[in-house]
């Protein structure tokens, strides 16, 4: 699954975003939902949300 839906996303949900710095290369980060900070239902770029490591970044894949 994608991460453009904000409903399909849960906190405690095991993810992989891609942070800002690395939006060129395209390098994901995996981790466990702590907070999901984008308000509206849907984005095109993946929903923004903070990993429980403490890293902001976008979902790209729902694990």
């Amino acid at each position: 699954m994608n991460g453009n839906n904000r409903a399909d996303i849960k906190v405690g949900a095991r993810v992989k975003v891609v942070q800002k710095q690395d939006q060129r290369s395209g390098k994901l980060t995996e981790g466990v939902v702590h907070d999901i900070l984008t308000r509206s239902g849907t984005h095109p770029h993946g929903i923004k949300v903070r990993l429980e490591s403490g890293i902001v970044g976008r979902v790209k894949e729902i694990i």
